[in-house]
């Protein structure tokens, strides 16, 4: 009986020395400067959304500057404000196509 007292008792001394160093050098699991950073990222998430143009084959960020250039399109168009998050593929795929004949700000040099 003691003799396998000891053997699990080595056992679990030499898993432990095997599995330990990996463990503590991979640092701590957070730190505040790393929950700071999630945090920003979060906050960034929330004010800008990046969307994929299939038709154009490039990302467009979703930023105040392109929720003008959106709401610009629906008044031209006499449609009502719709969350464009919302709006189905083929209307996105219009809106972009918009904003490739209209890039940068020159939709509000047309009024």
């Amino acid at each position: 009986m003691g003799q396998r007292i000891s053997w699990y008792f080595g056992l679990v001394l030499v898993a432990t020395a095997l599995i330990l160093p990996p463990v503590l050098s991979a640092g701590p699991l957070w730190t505040v400067s790393s929950l700071q950073e999630r945090h920003e990222d979060r906050d960034r998430d929330n004010r800008e959304h990046r969307y994929y143009d299939r038709e154009h084959k490039d990302y467009h960020v979703w930023n105040d500057r392109e929720e003008r250039a959106y709401r610009n399109w629906l008044e031209e168009r006499r449609e009502n404000y719709r969350d464009f998050a919302k709006e189905k593929r083929k209307e996105q795929q219009e809106y972009w196509k918009w904003r490739h004949k209209y890039p940068g700000e020159t939709w509000e040099r047309g009024r």
